[in-house]
């Protein structure tokens, strides 16, 4: 039972449980990307194209069928979802320089620096009695 405490806390990671979300997402993502692509702009490019649909397009090698439409669908989906996480990336990136931008706290004297100020006060306290 020794295993099974150390398969529950390798789950309870956060690097674990973080990465399960992600793919989560990632589907999800996926799956919107797809039906927009699939649903609304395809639709679009085969009025563009006089009604021709990419998935269906394909021919005969002997017994062999090659659907070279469905890699070009393929090829699209990829762009478009590459396009989207462009645009998302350069969003969060324009985020991070604002906060990256804003003014930050000064640091705390290091001890050097402390020491340093004592000296010089010292020695201004000296040259003002002499």
């Amino acid at each position: 039972m020794g295993w099974l405490k150390e398969f529950r806390d390798f789950i309870n990671r956060g690097s674990v449980l973080d990465l399960a979300i992600g793919v989560t997402i990632g589907a999800s993502f996926t799956a919107i990307v797809n039906s927009m692509v699939n649903d609304m702009i395809m639709p679009i490019i085969g009025i563009i194209t006089g009604g021709v649909d990419f998935t269906s397009l394909s021919f005969q090698v002997g017994k062999a069928t090659v659907n070279y439409g469905a890699f070009i669908q393929a090829i699209f989906n990829f762009l478009v979802i590459a396009f989207a996480i462009f645009w998302l990336i350069k969003m969060v990136n324009q985020f991070r320089k604002k906060e990256d931008a804003k003014p930050a706290a000064p640091a705390a004297p290091t001890t050097e620096e402390k020491l340093l100020t004592e000296i010089r006060d010292l020695l201004k306290e000296r040259q003002g009695t002499v």
